[in-house]
This record gives structure tokens, sequence and C-alpha cells, in this order.
């Protein structure tokens, strides 16, 4: 009976992954289902990239340190706020990239992750606080126009949109050829306070890998938040989750999923739905849809993020100011998106469990938004709770790379404590 019970597991799995492979297959824009295998990090050739911004192990390593290094923080509002924050105070690596609370706080939080809080000195209009939950980071070199809105890159989905860019001095920048995360991390590195000079490169130890970085740059002009960008660009486009369990069932190693994640597997090129949204490579794409989630500001633990009628608010409409295209968002990669808690732009959703149940009931909660911009593809999955169950564990289990703290260095330069640097977070993060 033993034997017999282990034949017919063996028969239900591989019925499982020949099945999987079929429907994986059937959304792959090659017809394979090699389409979906991510290439090693340090393997550049295959890493999508900006040809003005070609990958090196120099410039990916100087990105490395300067996307958790707190020296550059120094744009801050008050003295109390200097030199304790970094890309990294937001984008957490073993949260997914993301904060591990409703908003990230850059200048003006104290305290690390989920117990990052605000700064005391700081009057909430003074804080660099997230009006918009950060969209995933990991495999965002898949991705050709960023930020939830697609406004940043010149090709893709804003080609013909180009009388838009000079309307606002961030997306103006796309005329300067870059791609979307180069152009966006310009603005980034601005918008949250930092500041990057060839005084504060030599101070920290930088100078030289701004040197072997970026040869073709004049000394003049090397030395600069610029420069830096592209840098953390080039890093950012080598975090890729080639080690979760799917991609090794990709690659031929059909025990690397659970039956129940091969099941939710199943689901999510099936029955479920979610392909036909998440379909490219990062199993996101380059679609934006509304699905009537909240907003930042309806949210009731949402700081600095007050005005109903902010641009943020309206997805792809506050940047083509087309009437048709107001609340609908981005696709998002979901890689390791079960790393942390808060989903949506508006962290509207708690948990993942509560985004599936949210997508299988498929009723709005934003009364702004109107029916007539609802997505088309926002449709009732009737999803059973044993099958929520087995989407779950696909989403969170399935597409987590366990190790995804390889992209986080042992140190950063000036020997701060990183990614913040605060007083608060030196005890939270064992900093000497």
């Amino acid at each position: 009976m033993i034997s017999s019970c282990t034949r017919d597991d063996a028969n239900i799995q591989s019925y499982i992954d020949t099945e999987l492979e079929r429907q994986i297959s059937s959304y792959s824009s090659t017809g394979d289902i090699s389409y979906y295998i991510l290439p090693a990090e340090n393997d550049y050739s295959s890493i999508p990239q900006d040809p003005k911004n070609i990958l090196s192990a120099e410039k990916v390593q100087l990105g490395k340190f300067l996307f958790f290094e707190t020296a550059f923080g120094i744009n801050s509002q008050h003295d109390s706020g200097e030199s304790t924050y970094s890309c990294a105070s937001c984008h957490i690596p073993e949260k997914g990239f993301r904060p591990d609370n409703v908003q990230g706080i850059a200048d003006g939080g104290i305290g690390y992750a989920h117990d990052r809080q605000i700064n005391p000195d700081y009057d909430e209009e003074e804080i660099d606080v997230q009006e918009a939950r950060p969209i995933n980071l990991i495999n965002v070199a898949y991705v050709t126009n960023t930020s939830w809105n697609g406004s940043f890159g010149a090709k893709g989905a804003n080609i013909g949109t180009e009388d838009l860019w000079p309307l606002l001095e961030e997306t103006n920048r796309n005329h300067l050829g870059y791609h979307a995360l180069e152009t966006q991390n310009i603005q980034g590195m601005i918008t949250h306070r930092i500041r990057v000079n060839k005084r504060l490169t030599d101070e920290h130890g930088y100078t030289e890998l701004f040197d072997t970085s970026f040869p073709e740059f004049q000394d003049n002009k090397r030395y600069n938040v610029f420069t830096a960008s592209l840098a953390i660009s080039a890093y950012l486009r080598t975090v890729i989750a080639n080690k979760a369990p799917f991609q090794d069932w990709l690659q031929g190693d059909y025990t690397a999923m659970t039956l129940q994640e091969k099941e939710g597997a199943l689901l999510f090129f099936g029955k479920a739905n979610c392909s036909k949204c998440h379909y490219k490579e990062n199993l996101g794409s380059e679609e934006f849809h509304a699905l009537g989630v909240n907003d930042m500001d309806q949210h009731y633990a949402s700081v600095g993020a007050n005005n109903p009628n902010a641009r943020r608010n309206l997805g792809r409409g506050g940047f083509t100011l087309r009437e048709e295209d107001n609340y609908k968002f981005k696709v998002p990669g979901i890689y390791n998106i079960g790393d942390s808690d808060h989903f949506f732009h508006g962290s509207s959703a708690k948990t993942l469990e509560d985004l599936i149940n949210y997508k299988n009931s498929a009723v709005k909660e934003n009364d702004r938004v109107n029916d007539e911009n609802m997505s088309n593809k926002f449709l009732p999955l009737n999803l059973d709770n044993r099958e929520k169950k087995q989407l779950l564990a696909f989403v969170k289990n399935g597409l987590k790379d366990p190790d995804i703290l390889r992209y986080q260095p042992s140190h950063v330069l000036s020997g701060n404590c990183f990614p913040n640097n605060d007083v608060e977070s030196l005890d939270h993060l064992d900093c000497q």
C-alpha cells in the first residue's frame, strides 16, 4: 500500500509538472518555459541594460555601496537627520526591497524596518515620506517604464508622449536618452536629499570606484548624483531572484517546489488568470490597470499624503493627462513580494491573503474610481479556500529567493551603520 501511494503521488506530480509546463509555455513570448528563466546576477551580457549605462563589475559594486551608504544623505531638513538614511532605508532587501511598514521614510525617520517612526525634530511636511508604496525593485531590469504610472523612460509605453515630458522636471529628463531606471534614479537622489561631490567621495573612500566606473566622464563631471544614479541603476539591474524555487523548477529540478506550490502555479497560469497581466519575465508587465484600490491618503496610518487630488493618485492618467487613464497603475513584478506586508500603491491590502481575497472577489473599494475606468481584466476568480491557499503558497514561497541578502554589502566605505545611521537604528541594527 505504501508503494502504491508513492506511485500515485509520483504520477500526480508528473502530471502537474507536464500540465504546468504546457500552461507556462502558452504565456511565453517564445513558446517555451525557458523564457522565464532569469540570468545569474553576474552574467552581465544576459541582463537587460541601458546601452548608455553598460554594466561592469566596478559600476555594480559602486552602486551596491551607494544604495546602502548613509554618508551621502546630508541634504536633510534637520541636523539630527544628517547622514542617517540611504536608499535602503525604504528599500529593505530582506523585505523584498520594500518598506516593512505602510510607507517608506528616509530623511525624518528613526528606527529600522517595522520600528521606523518619525523623528520628533521633524514636522509632518518636512519628512521625506513616500506618498505611494514603493514598487518592487527585484528584477527591475525587466521593467521598461518605471514607477506606478510608468512616466520614466523614453521607450515602451511612453513612445508618443514626448510632448508631456517637459511638463514636469522629472519626466523632462526622459530627453537625456537614458532608460527608465536610470532616469528615475537621477530624480530619486534629488528627491531623497542625497548629495554627492568630489569632496565627499574623497572623504568617504569612493573616489577610486567612481574613477574606474566612469572613465568616460571628465573629472569635473564624474562625482555627482548623476553618475551615482547610473551606478545605483547598474546595481539594481543585477538584483535578480534567480534562486527562487520556481526558477529551479524551470531549469528541470521538479522537486524544487512542493505539490501545493505547483498547484498554486497551475492556478496562477490558469484559472486565477494572474498571468493575464503578470506574464513578462519578472512576472509583471508593462500594462496599466485600474483595480479600484484605495490611495495612500485614504490609509488611516499614512502621513504626508494628504492631498486626494494629487497627480500620483491618478496613476497613469496623472502622467498622460488622459481621463481614460485615471487610476490605472502598473502591473508590478512579484518575486519576493511576500517578504513584507502591505500591498497596492496605497497599502490598502494588509497581507498577501488580503490581496488574493480582493482580487478573488473583484469588488472595488475606492469610490473615486469610475466604473468605466475599471480594468476589464478585474473579474471574480471564483477560487475556493483550498485554491486560495495553493495560490498563496506559490506566490509567497515558490517565487521567494531565499538568499536575497547576497545583494547587501557587508559594510559601506564610510564605516557608517547602514542602511540607517540614526540613534534608534544603531541599536536595532546592533551597530557599534
